[in-house]
């Protein structure tokens, strides 16, 4: 363990900082390969920065368990601004500086809090003129900016709290961290109270699972105010790791340059990376291209025997002699193969990653088969796992040692899993789907001032309701099913759970993005984001094309046929096909879900309520004509 003091005798995450200043106090903690010049600070520097930051807030009468909005994104700076918050004992309410201003004001009163810390001036001017109606003392940005009277910028407030000190604030494990607004997609978002113990329980979770080492390097790109972003930061600083920030725009080139051990992020980024590789691999000449697909193909199922050998095959975790010997002899029959595809293809794949990966994390939503396939070939060890904002966020994790690729792990320590019939509430057997309940260190206090919220999610007995649908196997493996407020009910009484048949639909290359449609419904349907890139390799529209101006090209019947094709071989290919996951209707949208638009929340999971409020009309359409 990089760390000589365990977070289950810390009382705040201020004294894991502390610790790490003293074990390892040269190494680079927070580097930023992008600010200008670019920033490296060690562990030793970050602890005095986040001190004097903490005690800079202090002299501006900043007081214990009071709030502090911090809106900003990823950056040292905010690191900083986030532990010496918590480092006086006062909480933060976190938000992207991105998000929309009427939510931003809503947390900013919400919350209660008495200052704020954000990113620059153009953040401070989004928020005018309404914030002066609050009740706001102090404003600090985290920007070299001239700030306005009676504000100050990130250095004034280092330099005010450097001859000062944190005043010994009494910080116990139930001290309240951080107020984490939920993406408010269907109401209001709700302000999740996390506190110091939420965080050192999940850090203690996380050290039980990796042994990370001091200098390691980590690659990061999520929102840093997400739950699942900064349980992991705090995991790594713990182990004495260095933080690399990356962005959209940089993350190839950064990959190769910094070569990270490890990263964390969601499934829409690895889908990305495999996007890119796929279209590299039909820009080569056809007799290369027909190489590398004879390596995928049977490396796929090279992988697929293997886990039944090592009963880590989530469709069959308890296989008979009889499938481990088929398997055994498919394993031997392909190894050979399946190293000269290494050879000559997937560790080139590796070497534009950097080559380093030890392991990369996914989480915040569910995977799609594909690519853990994809990343299982070509060498690249995913661990998958499972929570919300509410469990701080970790609950489930998959082992190296039992990585079972569609599943969701197991149980951290001392966490406890229930599921329970949807309407009942009664315990269901092994391997039987029903809805997930949590109880453990890492559930949340409650949703700030809004009891009756709170009393809904945990039940007396500490139970968490997760919203979710799964099962649990007789190894305590969970594997979630879908999402109770995504189930799709067709007119016939079936239910559908959109995500599975969605990752299916996104394995065709011509497929970029979907949502499944199908509400009261006869049948199911889908919206669709073509991919242009691979409608242009196959020459189906001309070079240099956009979304916007290849819709009348898209909809001829060739091209329909086409996707018809591929809609209908990716759904029934899947395991568990039933008759009702067969798509009857489809159409094209002339833009991708992106964040801009508001159809992705700022980790890329979709927004199926603002996609279907803004697809209505094709919506209707689709199933009138």
């Amino acid at each position: 363990m990089a760390t000589s003091f365990p977070p289950s005798q810390a009382s705040s995450l201020w004294q894991l900082w502390q610790n790490g200043a003293k074990d390892h106090p040269d190494a680079i903690a927070l580097y930023d390969p992008h600010a200008m010049p670019p920033v490296g600070i060690s562990y030793r520097d970050t602890f005095e920065q986040i001190n004097a930051f903490g005690a800079g807030l202090r002299s501006l009468g900043i007081q214990f368990g009071e709030k502090v909005a911090l809106i900003a994104d990823n950056s040292p700076r905010w690191l900083i601004a986030d532990q010496g918050i918590l480092a006086i004992g006062a909480a933060n309410a976190t938000r992207s500086s991105q998000a929309e201003r009427s939510e931003l004001l809503y947390i900013i009163e919400h919350s209660d809090s008495v200052a704020i810390v954000v990113e620059n001036l153009a953040t401070l001017q989004k928020l005018e003129p309404e914030l002066h109606t609050l009740p706001i003392k102090q404003i600090v940005l985290l920007s070299d900016e001239t700030p306005p009277e009676g504000a100050y910028n990130f250095q004034q407030l280092l330099q005010k709290g450097s001859s000062r000190d944190l005043g010994n604030p009494q910080i116990q494990r139930d001290t309240l961290a951080t107020l984490i607004y939920t993406s408010g997609t269907t109401a209001r978002p709700k302000g999740v109270m996390l506190t110091h113990g939420n965080f050192l329980f999940e850090v203690e979770a996380a050290q039980s699972v990796l042994q990370l080492k001091v200098n390691e390097k980590v690659l990061s790109i999520l929102p840093t105010w997400h739950s699942y972003e900064r349980t992991f930061e705090y995991f790594i600083f713990s182990q004495g790791c260095t933080q690399i920030y990356t962005n959209l725009r940089t993350i190839k080139k950064d990959l190769k340059e910094h070569k990270p051990d490890y990263m964390v992020a969601v499934p829409r980024l690895w889908e990305s990376i495999y996007e890119g590789v796929q279209k590299n691999f039909r820009e080569q000449p056809a007799s290369k291209q027909k190489l590398v697909n004879f390596f995928l193909k049977t490396s796929q199922k090279y992988i697929t025997a293997k886990r039944i050998v090592q009963g880590l095959n989530v469709e069959n975790l308890d296989p008979s002699l009889g499938d481990k010997l088929k398997a055994s002899l498919v394993v031997l029959s392909l190894w050979a193969f399946h190293k000269l595809g290494n050879k000559l293809v997937y560790q080139k794949v590796r070497e534009a990653t950097g080559g380093n990966f030890k392991y990369i994390v996914s989480g915040g939503g569910s995977i799609a088969e594909h690519l853990e396939d994809f990343y299982e070939i070509v060498g690249i060890e995913i661990l998958g796992g499972y929570g919300l904002t509410e469990t701080s966020p970790i609950t489930h994790v998959r082992r190296p040692d039992r990585n079972i690729r569609g599943g969701d792990g197991q149980p951290v320590l001392d966490t406890e899993t229930r599921i329970v019939h949807l309407d009942t509430r009664v315990d269901m057997p092994i391997g039987k789907q029903g809805l997930v309940l949590i109880r453990g260190q890492q559930v949340m206090q409650g949703y700030y001032k809004n009891p009756e919220a709170t009393a809904k999610a945990i039940d007396p007995q500490g139970w968490f309701d997760t919203g979710d649908l799964g099962y649990v196997s007789k190894w305590g493996d969970l594997v979630i099913t879908g999402r109770v407020k995504d189930t799709i009910v067709l007119t016939n009484g079936e239910n559908i759970e959109p995500q599975p048949i969605e990752d299916a639909c996104i394995r065709s290359a011509y497929i970029d993005q979907v949502v499944l449609v199908g509400q009261d419904q006869k049948q199911l349907g889908i919206l669709i984001v073509p991919n242009v890139s691979a409608l242009e390799s196959a020459g189906l529209i001309p070079a240099d094309s956009s979304l916007e101006n290849i819709l009348p090209e898209l909809n001829n019947s060739k091209i329909r046929n086409l996707y018809r094709e591929e809609l209908n071989r990716e759904v029934q290919n899947r395991a568990g096909y039933s008759i009702n996951d067969r798509i009857g209707v489809f159409e094209f949208l002339s833009e991708p879900f992106t964040i801009d638009n508001g159809c992705l929340t700022q980790t890329f999971k979709i927004r199926r309520n603002i996609v279907f409020e803004r697809y209505q009309d094709i919506i209707v359409k689709m199933f009138t004509n």
